[in-house]
């Protein structure tokens, strides 16, 4: 097993549909936690993270970061939402990345289709 495993789903993502994904560590060491960061190819538009671990983030926010303080049993989960409307079908990168004092320890890349 890797120090860090990512799922997403759906990986077909529609406008204003949810997002959902789950982030497993079995990184042996100590780590402040995981970062999620997402791009959304051939675009300038942003993705907006809703909540993690059942917490709800209160401003926007295209970058997520949740401290392994909040992540019982090392796992994360996540719920995020794009809005906008695409007028051609984009690829969408997530990358999930275990943090240890502001270093990149391991991360899981997974890219989704985002269409009308």
């Amino acid at each position: 097993m890797k120090d860090i495993e990512f799922e997403l789903n759906p990986k077909e993502i529609h406008p204003k549909s949810e997002i959902k994904g789950a982030i497993v560590v079995s990184y042996p060491g100590r780590y402040d936690g995981v970062v999620i960061n997402t791009q959304i190819l051939d675009s300038n538009e942003h993705i907006i993270y809703k909540s993690y671990n059942g917490k709800k983030i209160s401003q926007n926010v295209a970058r997520l970061f949740i401290s392994k303080d909040v992540m019982p049993d090392n796992k994360a989960d996540f719920t995020a939402i794009i809005e906008f409307e695409p007028k051609k079908a984009h690829e969408v990168k997530f990358r999930a990345s275990i943090i240890e004092q502001h270093k990149e320890i391991e991360s899981k890349i997974i890219f989704a289709k985002y269409s009308i």
